[in-house]
């Protein structure tokens, strides 16, 4: 069961990295404003690139050893699920072909985010400086308030 909450996650992280590029490009064609957005694309490029790295240095894909742990650990047979998402995940191809794939796809993302840049990056804004309190060492005090008594001399 957490063997396939894994590969559920894992196939999250995929549709994201595939579907967002294909949603870039489409968004840029369309122009929706939110393909735009920094944190999205800043987001998007990391996670390729962090893909396209693990796979140059020979890294095994953290999410795919987990769930393998998991399965050889116990009695955990993929669900119906589970079964149809690892067919669309896992191919049988050499790790070079893997990293080649990574690689130019990571490459396709690059050249996204420079044929349909992100919004700039807002300037920051400082701040107001908090008033500060009046000074009281040199102003007088006000008078005391008048009494109603007459003064007598």
């Amino acid at each position: 069961m957490l063997a396939d909450a894994i590969l559920i996650v894992h196939f999250m992280f995929v549709l994201f990295v595939v579907g967002g590029f294909a949603l870039v490009l489409l968004g840029a064609a369309l122009r929706w404003s939110w393909v735009r957005a920094r944190t999205f694309r800043w987001a998007h490029l990391g996670a390729i690139l962090l893909v396209a790295a693990e796979s140059l240095a020979g890294v095994a894909c953290p999410l795919t050893v987990w769930e393998d742990a998991l399965r050889r650990s116990g009695p955990q047979d993929a669900s119906f699920v589970g079964r149809w998402v690892a067919r669309l995940l896992y191919y049988d191809f050499p790790e070079w072909l893997f990293a080649a794939v990574y690689t130019v796809f990571a490459l396709a993302v690059a050249l996204a985010w420079h044929l349909v840049p992100p919004h700039p990056a807002k300037p920051r804004r400082h701040a107001a400086p908090l008033p500060r309190p009046p000074d009281r060492r040199y102003h007088s005090r006000p008078d005391p308030a008048p009494t109603s008594r007459p003064r007598s001399h």
